[in-house]
C-alpha cells in the first residue's frame, strides 16, 4: 500500500467525508476517491459505507484504521527511543477522560506533573463514558481516566480505586451534620448530571431500588455547570465522586458526603491503557504519578470529610 492512499484513506475516516477530506488535504475530491477506489481494490474489500450524508468506515474499515493508529504511535514510540533521553524528555502524553476528572483533578495533577518534567506537554480530550473505551480500544490515547461500572474488555487496567457516588452541598447545609438517607434529598434542590453518565444511571437505579423518586430542579452533561449551580443555589444538592470535588470543596465552602446506600458504592475510578501497547519510560513515570497522587489524594479527602467506604 502506498502512504499517499494511507493518508487519503485517513482523512476520509477522519472527515466523515470525501468532500472535507478534500478541504483539509487541500486535494481536488476526484485524487482523493481514486485513491480510496485503488486502496480498497487492492485489498479486496469495501472500506466505507457510502451514503448521500458522507462516508462511514465499516469493519474492515475500522480494523484498517486502528492499524495505521497503532503503526503511527510505534513509529512515535521508536522515534523517541531512538533518539534518546532528549526525545523522551519532550514526549507529548494523550490523555482522556470523562467529564468529572477534567473540572479541577486533572489539570492539577498534570501542572504538578509538569513542574517535575516541564519539557512534557499533554493533549487532554474529554468524552463520555462511551467514548472514552472507544478511543483507548483505538489506539487515540496513550492514558484513559475514567469511572466504570462493570469490567470491559480490549483495555489493561493500570490501577483501580473506589469510587462511589457521594454527595456534596455548602457546609452550611442543615444535612451536612447528620446521616443521610436517599430520601432525604427530596426536601431540596437536587442537581444532576444527565443519563450519559455512569454516575446519574447509578444514582437513579439506586433510586428505583429504593422506592425514592427525586425530580433534578437542574440538569447538565457539564459537571463544572452543575458545581456552580450548587454554589449559587441555597440548599442546592448534587451528587459526585470526591475526586472530582476534592480539590475545591473547601475553598469553596462546600462538604462531600456518603449516602447509606450499598447500591452507591459499585463504581470505580481506573487508569487504562490499549491492551498490549507498549509504553515509553515518561509515559511510565507518568503512570506512578498519577497512582500515587490518587492514593494520596483519596486517604486526604477520606479523614477531611470524615468519609466511611470501602
Amino acid at each position: 500500500m502506498h502512504n499517499t492512499e494511507i493518508r487519503y484513506f485517513m482523512a476520509v475516516a477522519t472527515t466523515g467525508s470525501i468532500s472535507a477530506a478534500s478541504q483539509q488535504l487541500f486535494v481536488a475530491i476526484s485524487a482523493i476517491s481514486r485513491h480510496i477506489q485503488r486502496l480498497e481494490t487492492r485489498l479486496g474489500v469495501t472500506l466505507f459505507e457510502r451514503s448521500p450524508r458522507g462516508m462511514q468506515l465499516n469493519d474492515a474499515g475500522h480494523i484498517l484504521a486502528n492499524h495505521v493508529r497503532r503503526s503511527m504511535a510505534d513509529m512515535e514510540l521508536a522515534v523517541a527511543e531512538l533518539q534518546g533521553i532528549k526525545a523522551v524528555a519532550q514526549t507529548t502524553i494523550r490523555v482522556v477522560c470523562t467529564d468529572g476528572l477534567a473540572f479541577n483533578l486533572l489539570p492539577n495533577l498534570m501542572a504538578k506533573f509538569r513542574l517535575l518534567h516541564p519539557r512534557v506537554s499533554f493533549i487532554l480530550t474529554v468524552g463520555t463514558g462511551r467514548q472514552v473505551p472507544e478511543l483507548v480500544r483505538n489506539g487515540e490515547c496513550d492514558l484513559a481516566i475514567r469511572f466504570i461500572l462493570s469490567p470491559e474488555s480490549g483495555v489493561e487496567v493500570l490501577a483501580s480505586f473506589p469510587s462511589p457516588v457521594l454527595i456534596f452541598m455548602k457546609d452550611d447545609h442543615p444535612l451536612a451534620e447528620r446521616d443521610i438517607q436517599l430520601a432525604d434529598l427530596n426536601a431540596w434542590p437536587v442537581v444532576l448530571p444527565d443519563q450519559s453518565a455512569t454516575i446519574r444511571q447509578l444514582f437513579d437505579l439506586s433510586c428505583r431500588m429504593n422506592n425514592v423518586f427525586i425530580d433534578p430542579v437542574f440538569t447538565c452533561n457539564h459537571f463544572s455547570t452543575l458545581y456552580e449551580f450548587v454554589c449559587q443555589t441555597p440548599g442546592a444538592i448534587s451528587v459526585s465522586s470526591h475526586y472530582s470535588v476534592m480539590t475545591r470543596a473547601r475553598q469553596d465552602g462546600l462538604i462531600i458526603k456518603t449516602i447509606n446506600r450499598d447500591q452507591l458504592s459499585q463504581r470505580s475510578l481506573q487508569l487504562q491503557s490499549e491492551m498490549g501497547k507498549p509504553r515509553s519510560a515518561m509515559l511510565d513515570a507518568f503512570f506512578v504519578f498519577l497512582r500515587e497522587e490518587l492514593q494520596q489524594r483519596d486517604q486526604q479527602c477520606r479523614k477531611e470529610f470524615d468519609l466511611q467506604f470501602r
